[in-house]
Protein backbone atom coordinates (compact mmCIF):
# COMPACT_ATOMS: atom_id res chain seq x y z
CA UNK A 1 0.00 0.00 0.00
CA UNK A 2 0.80 3.34 -1.02
CA UNK A 3 1.52 5.41 1.97
CA UNK A 4 -0.91 8.28 2.61
CA UNK A 5 1.55 11.48 2.99
CA UNK A 6 4.66 12.72 1.71
CA UNK A 7 7.83 11.33 3.67
CA UNK A 8 9.14 14.26 6.10
CA UNK A 9 11.69 15.93 5.19
CA UNK A 10 15.12 16.65 6.26
CA UNK A 11 15.35 19.59 8.27
CA UNK A 12 15.20 18.35 11.94
CA UNK A 13 12.20 20.37 13.94
CA UNK A 14 11.66 19.72 17.49
CA UNK A 15 8.53 17.69 18.65
CA UNK A 16 5.52 19.98 20.07
CA UNK A 17 5.26 18.30 23.33
CA UNK A 18 8.30 16.77 25.31
CA UNK A 19 8.66 13.21 25.60
CA UNK A 20 10.58 11.76 28.88
CA UNK A 21 13.06 9.56 26.79
CA UNK A 22 15.00 11.87 24.46
CA UNK A 23 14.75 10.50 21.81
CA UNK A 24 12.17 8.01 22.19
CA UNK A 25 12.75 4.72 21.58
CA UNK A 26 12.02 2.94 17.81
CA UNK A 27 11.25 -0.39 18.45
CA UNK A 28 11.01 -2.80 15.40
CA UNK A 29 7.95 -4.78 15.77
CA UNK A 30 8.66 -8.68 15.58
CA UNK A 31 12.05 -7.30 13.89
CA UNK A 32 12.28 -5.81 10.84
CA UNK A 33 8.54 -7.57 9.93
CA UNK A 34 8.26 -5.45 6.87
CA UNK A 35 10.93 -6.89 4.95
CA UNK A 36 11.75 -9.53 6.30
CA UNK A 37 10.30 -12.95 7.62
CA UNK A 38 8.92 -12.02 11.63
CA UNK A 39 10.64 -12.72 14.86
CA UNK A 40 13.86 -14.53 12.42
CA UNK A 41 17.58 -13.49 13.35
CA UNK A 42 16.90 -12.20 9.95
CA UNK A 43 14.13 -9.63 10.83
CA UNK A 44 16.12 -8.60 14.09
CA UNK A 45 19.83 -8.05 12.27
CA UNK A 46 18.05 -6.14 9.44
CA UNK A 47 16.28 -3.87 11.75
CA UNK A 48 19.68 -3.01 13.32
CA UNK A 49 20.93 -2.33 10.26
CA UNK A 50 18.69 0.03 8.97
CA UNK A 51 18.53 2.26 12.35
CA UNK A 52 16.04 0.94 14.97
CA UNK A 53 16.66 1.80 18.68
CA UNK A 54 14.53 -1.20 19.80
CA UNK A 55 13.49 -4.55 18.89
CA UNK A 56 10.24 -6.21 19.78
CA UNK A 57 9.07 -9.78 20.14
CA UNK A 58 7.12 -12.38 21.54
CA UNK A 59 8.59 -14.88 24.19
CA UNK A 60 7.15 -18.12 25.55
CA UNK A 61 9.02 -20.79 27.33
CA UNK A 62 9.48 -24.51 26.04
CA UNK A 63 8.92 -27.21 28.09
CA UNK A 64 12.65 -27.61 29.02
CA UNK A 65 12.54 -24.09 30.07
CA UNK A 66 14.09 -21.84 27.47
CA UNK A 67 12.63 -18.35 26.03
CA UNK A 68 11.99 -18.06 22.69
CA UNK A 69 10.43 -16.02 20.41
CA UNK A 70 7.33 -16.14 18.35
CA UNK A 71 4.02 -15.17 17.85
CA UNK A 72 1.56 -17.88 17.66
CA UNK A 73 3.24 -20.03 20.48
CA UNK A 74 1.75 -23.08 18.73
CA UNK A 75 3.91 -25.40 16.05
CA UNK A 76 2.62 -27.83 13.24
CA UNK A 77 0.27 -27.87 10.83
CA UNK A 78 -3.63 -28.13 10.99
CA UNK A 79 -4.38 -31.36 12.72
CA UNK A 80 -1.20 -31.74 14.92
CA UNK A 81 -0.83 -28.30 16.23
CA UNK A 82 1.02 -28.05 19.39
CA UNK A 83 1.76 -25.19 21.90
CA UNK A 84 5.48 -24.34 22.54
CA UNK A 85 5.42 -25.44 25.88
CA UNK A 86 5.02 -28.73 24.97
CA UNK A 87 7.92 -29.27 23.16
CA UNK A 88 11.63 -29.01 24.30
CA UNK A 89 13.59 -26.07 22.35
CA UNK A 90 15.44 -29.30 20.16
CA UNK A 91 11.55 -30.13 18.73
CA UNK A 92 10.79 -26.04 17.68
CA UNK A 93 11.57 -25.34 13.57
CA UNK A 94 14.96 -23.76 13.18
CA UNK A 95 13.38 -20.32 12.55
CA UNK A 96 12.66 -19.72 15.81
CA UNK A 97 15.39 -18.23 17.89
CA UNK A 98 15.68 -18.43 21.38
CA UNK A 99 16.53 -15.01 23.64
CA UNK A 100 20.10 -16.08 24.51
CA UNK A 101 20.54 -16.03 20.54
CA UNK A 102 18.91 -13.06 19.85
CA UNK A 103 21.40 -11.63 22.25
CA UNK A 104 24.54 -13.11 20.92
CA UNK A 105 23.43 -12.31 17.44
CA UNK A 106 22.50 -8.39 17.77
CA UNK A 107 24.15 -7.58 21.24
CA UNK A 108 22.78 -6.13 24.12
CA UNK A 109 23.13 -1.79 23.36
CA UNK A 110 19.40 -1.77 22.13
CA UNK A 111 16.17 -1.91 24.29
CA UNK A 112 14.13 -5.16 24.02
CA UNK A 113 10.57 -5.02 24.37
CA UNK A 114 8.69 -8.35 24.60
CA UNK A 115 5.15 -9.52 25.10
CA UNK A 116 4.78 -12.02 27.65
CA UNK A 117 2.63 -14.48 25.92
CA UNK A 118 2.58 -17.33 28.66
CA UNK A 119 3.45 -15.58 32.43
CA UNK A 120 5.42 -19.32 32.74
CA UNK A 121 7.88 -17.45 30.29
CA UNK A 122 8.82 -15.25 33.00
CA UNK A 123 11.51 -16.41 34.90
CA UNK A 124 13.72 -17.63 31.82
CA UNK A 125 13.17 -14.63 30.08
CA UNK A 126 14.98 -12.64 32.72
CA UNK A 127 17.73 -15.19 33.48
CA UNK A 128 18.78 -14.74 29.39
CA UNK A 129 18.39 -11.17 30.22
CA UNK A 130 20.65 -11.36 33.13
CA UNK A 131 23.10 -14.00 31.61
CA UNK A 132 23.50 -10.98 28.57
CA UNK A 133 23.90 -8.42 31.25
CA UNK A 134 20.67 -7.14 29.30
CA UNK A 135 17.81 -6.74 32.39
CA UNK A 136 18.23 -2.93 32.07
CA UNK A 137 16.72 -2.68 28.67
CA UNK A 138 14.62 -5.06 29.29
CA UNK A 139 10.34 -4.35 28.52
CA UNK A 140 7.91 -6.60 29.34
CA UNK A 141 5.17 -6.46 28.36
CA UNK A 142 1.91 -7.95 29.88
CA UNK A 143 -2.22 -7.30 29.83
CA UNK A 144 -2.33 -7.21 33.78
CA UNK A 145 -1.17 -4.99 36.45
CA UNK A 146 -1.98 -7.40 39.03
CA UNK A 147 0.80 -10.05 37.35
CA UNK A 148 2.49 -6.82 36.73
CA UNK A 149 2.88 -5.81 39.72
CA UNK A 150 3.88 -9.62 41.56
CA UNK A 151 6.93 -9.39 38.94
CA UNK A 152 7.70 -5.48 40.32
CA UNK A 153 9.36 -7.29 42.99
CA UNK A 154 11.47 -9.86 40.96
CA UNK A 155 13.22 -7.99 38.15
CA UNK A 156 14.57 -4.29 37.59
CA UNK A 157 13.48 -4.88 34.19
CA UNK A 158 10.95 -1.98 32.85
CA UNK A 159 7.33 -3.45 33.18
CA UNK A 160 4.49 -2.10 30.56
CA UNK A 161 1.11 -2.08 31.26
CA UNK A 162 -0.11 -3.55 27.61
CA UNK A 163 -4.07 -3.67 27.79
CA UNK A 164 -4.85 -3.76 23.81
CA UNK A 165 -7.55 -2.42 22.18
CA UNK A 166 -10.45 -0.72 23.20
CA UNK A 167 -11.19 2.24 25.35
CA UNK A 168 -9.74 2.07 29.17
CA UNK A 169 -12.98 1.51 31.75
CA UNK A 170 -11.20 3.68 34.56
CA UNK A 171 -9.81 6.16 32.11
CA UNK A 172 -6.04 7.21 31.14
CA UNK A 173 -5.46 9.88 34.50
CA UNK A 174 -6.36 6.81 37.01
CA UNK A 175 -4.69 3.91 35.07
CA UNK A 176 -1.43 6.37 35.39
CA UNK A 177 -1.86 6.76 39.33
CA UNK A 178 -2.55 3.13 39.22
CA UNK A 179 0.63 2.42 37.81
CA UNK A 180 2.58 4.83 39.64
CA UNK A 181 1.48 3.54 42.97
CA UNK A 182 2.61 -0.08 42.10
CA UNK A 183 5.55 0.96 40.33
CA UNK A 184 5.10 0.03 36.90
CA UNK A 185 6.91 1.96 34.42
CA UNK A 186 4.50 2.50 31.23
CA UNK A 187 1.35 2.38 29.44
CA UNK A 188 1.35 0.62 25.91
CA UNK A 189 -1.88 1.43 23.49
CA UNK A 190 -2.83 1.56 19.99
CA UNK A 191 -1.00 4.35 18.22
CA UNK A 192 -4.93 5.45 17.32
CA UNK A 193 -6.05 5.81 20.45
CA UNK A 194 -3.55 8.12 21.88
CA UNK A 195 -4.20 11.87 22.17
CA UNK A 196 -1.44 14.84 22.91
CA UNK A 197 -3.59 15.21 26.37
CA UNK A 198 -3.13 11.45 27.28
CA UNK A 199 0.25 11.65 26.82
CA UNK A 200 0.30 14.42 29.30
CA UNK A 201 -1.60 12.74 32.03
CA UNK A 202 0.71 9.42 31.48
CA UNK A 203 3.74 11.87 32.12
CA UNK A 204 2.19 13.94 34.91
CA UNK A 205 2.45 10.97 37.28
CA UNK A 206 6.18 10.05 35.94
CA UNK A 207 4.82 7.28 33.31
CA UNK A 208 5.98 6.33 29.87
CA UNK A 209 3.29 6.68 27.00
CA UNK A 210 4.11 4.03 24.50
CA UNK A 211 2.34 3.11 20.92
CA UNK A 212 1.98 0.36 18.60
CA UNK A 213 0.82 -0.22 15.15
CA UNK A 214 2.75 2.88 13.88
CA UNK A 215 2.86 2.51 10.74
CA UNK A 216 2.68 5.53 8.07
CA UNK A 217 4.85 8.78 8.40
CA UNK A 218 1.68 10.82 9.81
CA UNK A 219 1.17 8.35 12.61
CA UNK A 220 4.90 8.13 13.51
CA UNK A 221 5.37 11.64 13.51
CA UNK A 222 1.77 12.43 14.96
CA UNK A 223 3.03 10.43 17.73
CA UNK A 224 6.42 12.36 18.48
CA UNK A 225 4.89 15.79 18.44
CA UNK A 226 2.59 13.96 21.35
CA UNK A 227 6.00 13.67 23.19
CA UNK A 228 5.17 9.46 23.06
CA UNK A 229 8.53 7.55 24.51
CA UNK A 230 8.28 4.86 22.43
CA UNK A 231 6.56 3.48 19.18
CA UNK A 232 6.53 0.41 17.49
CA UNK A 233 6.25 0.06 13.87
CA UNK A 234 6.25 -2.88 10.99
CA UNK A 235 8.54 -0.13 8.95
CA UNK A 236 11.97 0.50 10.25
CA UNK A 237 13.00 2.60 7.13
CA UNK A 238 9.60 5.24 7.38
CA UNK A 239 10.35 5.03 11.46
CA UNK A 240 13.89 5.90 10.57
CA UNK A 241 13.16 8.62 8.78
CA UNK A 242 10.56 10.50 10.75
CA UNK A 243 12.89 10.25 14.05
CA UNK A 244 15.59 12.32 11.90
CA UNK A 245 13.11 14.64 11.00
CA UNK A 246 12.96 15.56 14.46
CA UNK A 247 16.43 14.30 16.19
Amino acid sequence: MTDDVDPPTTTPRPPRHQSLRIPPIGFAHRGARAHAPENTLEAFTLAVKLGASGLESDVYVTADGVAVLDHDGVIGGLFRRRPIGQLNRSELPSHIPALSELYETVGTELELSLDVKDPAAFEATVDAARQAGAEQKLWLCYPSIDQLTLWRHETSAILVDSPGRGSIDEGVERRAAKLAERGIDALNRPAKEWNAGQVALVHRFGRMALGWDAQQHREITGLIDMGIDGLYSDHVDRMTECFDSFF
